[in-house]
């Protein structure tokens, strides 16, 4: 392969707010190589992250327009960068690694890509995950918080399903990662929604399955009753996906449970607590809780530190006994109200400079 196309590419989405950061045995330029031509890395690498057209892209590089408009339409249709209509026309920008690229590959996937990405995670993910604002949040599941709470909006999978106007849903890449390299997931797979404000958006789609709304919401609940965790971009406002998530498979959980990262996914605005003189110990919340969260002593004992706020373990207990309350105050964490500003405090804390991508 042609390595200077590839760390060309590489570092550029290095620079992107999410990250790519570089290994030592390279394995991120070998990813980009499974996925991008030589060809295609190069002018990936020259894309910012505002829509710009064939023609702005070529004035920028010196280069043939048609050339350009044939090659980055190839990326888009292939999930290698973003494709929408802009001010001049329809327009082309970067996407980041994750999430953006590697969760587009849904139907490209196969063992050889999966063997990198896996690789990839082992050398390279802690360092994206390690970087505040986490890039996932986690939202309880409806039926886990006590009544009376005030839940916001973005707090709530079932309000985000009701704000859409689309629904979709496609098959985990993470489990399908870990099917291919011989560690399947018992979990369903054909739970990862996607949502839009635009009706219809998904009526045509090859890639994903469209759903009614109450398709939706019951997808929802099939994930909860299978005891995923809801994860969401972190972010309040405009959020088109919600991930039905586990420690055993999830690129972000893994990064929990496998490389120690506590505040790889940045915990809900509630805890876990439990009713004593209901609870009869029988334990089965300590096997549904995915953090380790929850511990059996004389008493159910809840690991605030630990606890995400995800809600499962309350719809596993048989008596009742659980129920999430809302955190301390000075504990809840601070929701960027939009991806603009998501992506600037993640560039605060990289010392990226927005105003050069």
């Amino acid at each position: 392969m042609t390595i200077d196309s590839y760390r060309l590419l590489a570092e550029r989405l290095d620079a992107l707010p999410n990250g790519f950061p570089p290994t030592t045995s390279g394995i991120e330029l070998r990813l980009l190589a499974k996925l991008f031509s030589p060809e295609e890395a190069e002018l990936a690498s020259h894309l910012r992250l505002t829509l710009e057209t064939a023609d702005e892209i070529a004035v920028r590089m010196g280069d043939d327009p048609e050339r350009l408009k044939k090659l980055l339409k190839g990326m888009a249709r292939r999930g290698l960068i973003t494709a929408g209509k802009g001010t001049n026309g329809i327009g082309f920008k970067l996407m980041p690694f994750v999430v953006g690229i590697y969760e587009m590959q849904g139907e490209t996937l196969d063992a050889e890509l999966a063997e990198l990405f896996e690789q990839y995670f082992s050398e390279g993910f802690k360092d994206i995950l390690g970087v505040q604002p986490s890039v996932h949040r986690v939202i309880p599941v409806n039926e886990s918080i006590q009544a009376g709470i005030e839940v916001h909006p973005y707090e709530s999978a079932a309000q985000i399903v009701e704000k859409a106007s689309a629904w979709g849903v496609i098959d985990c890449i993470c489990r399908k990662q870990k099917a291919l390299i011989g560690e399947p997931c018992p979990h369903p797979i054909d739970v990862c929604m996607t949502l839009s404000t635009t009706p219809g958006v998904y009526d045509n789609s090859t890639f994903v399955h469209a759903l009614t709304k109450e398709e939706a919401h019951a997808t929802l609940k099939r994930a909860a009753e299978a005891g995923l965790v809801h994860s969401v971009s972190n972010n309040q406002k405009d959020v088109w996906y919600i991930c039905n998530c586990c420690t055993c498979s999830c690129g972000v959980l893994r990064g929990i449970s496998e490389l120690g990262v506590l505040n790889a996914v940045a915990h809900s605005s509630f805890r876990n607590s439990v009713a004593e003189d209901l609870c009869i110990l029988c334990g089965d919340c300590i096997d549904h809780c995915q953090f380790h969260a929850i511990s059996l002593e004389d008493k159910i004992v809840i690991d605030i530190l630990h606890c995400t706020g995800c809600g499962v373990c309350v719809l596993s207990c048989p008596e009742g006994a659980l129920r999430l309350i809302q955190r301390e105050t000075g504990d809840i964490p601070e929701i960027p109200e939009n991806e603009q500003m998501w992506m600037r405090a993640r560039a605060n804390a990289r010392k990226i400079d927005l105003n050069l991508l």
